[in-house]
């Protein structure tokens, strides 16, 4: 919670000395939200638990656009709690940022080069063992560093492929590291891969106070077994943020995400599987 705190008062102070400068080709939005979930039983005579959960959320978009130039950027930061009982767990945690230098080629293409860069703020453990940790804070770390063609039919669609891409597995954390539990080889800290990523962004107000945002990205290793089922052999993920206004300040959100990385074994499993996730709740929401 500590790393997401000051993370987030390093963001607010960039972002409001961003906002001082020259906006002519700029275009920004901005949600930071907390939403809370909160249950109370006293002499309950069916019985139950008391509960309490919250989440705190950044979600920042900003893109350049000036002759044939563009540049989008976006940035989301989350992280979560529940208490259930006395419990504590974490139930989000996220840090994801997307970088996409383009120019323009065609009416609706361009040229492009993409960063992406994704981790987590605390620990992540197979509940109820808190003794052994299977995630920290950059590890896993993934760097992602693409070039290729962004196709952009209006303001609210992209699709963005690249056949040359290089995507870094990086496990800072010694013990993460000598178990190999990223795909990466026991001690080995970075693993490189280079293959083809396909990126598809979608948003946009589905109705009245109701915005949609979505994202689905894929990624091929050609150094890995490439002539294999796309099923097995390719990396997905998609996730998707269902924003319902309800006024000026309260707003609930759904949140579902998908990851399948043939790469990662999961905790008590004996393979890789489709990992799934789904949050939805209400709280207060700014928008800037």
């Amino acid at each position: 919670m500590r790393k997401f705190v000051i993370v987030l008062v390093v963001i607010l102070f960039s972002l409001n000395a961003f906002s001082q400068a020259d906006t002519t080709y700029w275009k920004t939005a901005g949600d930071f939200s907390i939403q809370f979930n909160q249950v109370s039983f006293s002499n309950w005579a069916t019985g139950g638990d008391n509960s309490l959960a919250g989440v705190i959320g950044l979600k920042y978009d900003f893109s350049f656009a000036k002759e044939k130039s563009s540049w989008d950027n976006k940035l989301v930061l989350a992280y979560g709690l529940q208490s259930l009982a006395g419990d504590t767990r974490k139930t989000e945690d996220k840090i994801d940022f997307a970088s996409k230098y383009g120019y323009k080629i065609s009416k609706e293409a361009f040229f492009a080069t993409m960063f992406t860069l994704k981790s987590q703020f605390a620990n992540g453990y197979k509940y109820p063992d808190r003794d052994n940790y299977i995630s920290t804070f950059n590890s896993p770390l993934y760097i992602g560093i693409g070039v290729g063609i962004d196709y952009k039919p209006n303001a609210n669609l992209s699709f963005y492929l690249s056949p040359v891409t290089t995507l870094f597995v990086v496990i800072t954390d010694d013990y993460l590291s000598d178990i190999g539990v990223f795909g990466n080889e026991p001690g080995e800290k970075i693993r490189t891969q280079f293959g083809a990523s396909f990126k598809m962004q979608y948003k946009k107000e589905i109705a009245k106070n109701m915005n949609l945002d979505t994202k689905f990205e894929a990624f091929s290793n050609y150094l890995n077994n490439p002539q294999t089922s796309i099923v097995k052999n390719i990396i997905y993920s998609w996730d998707m943020i269902l924003d319902m206004k309800v006024n000026a300040l309260i707003s609930a959100k759904l949140t579902t995400g998908l990851i399948y990385d043939p790469n990662i074994i999961i905790a008590g499993a004996d393979g890789p599987k489709v990992q799934l996730k789904e949050m939805f709740g209400a709280g207060l929401s700014v928008k800037f």
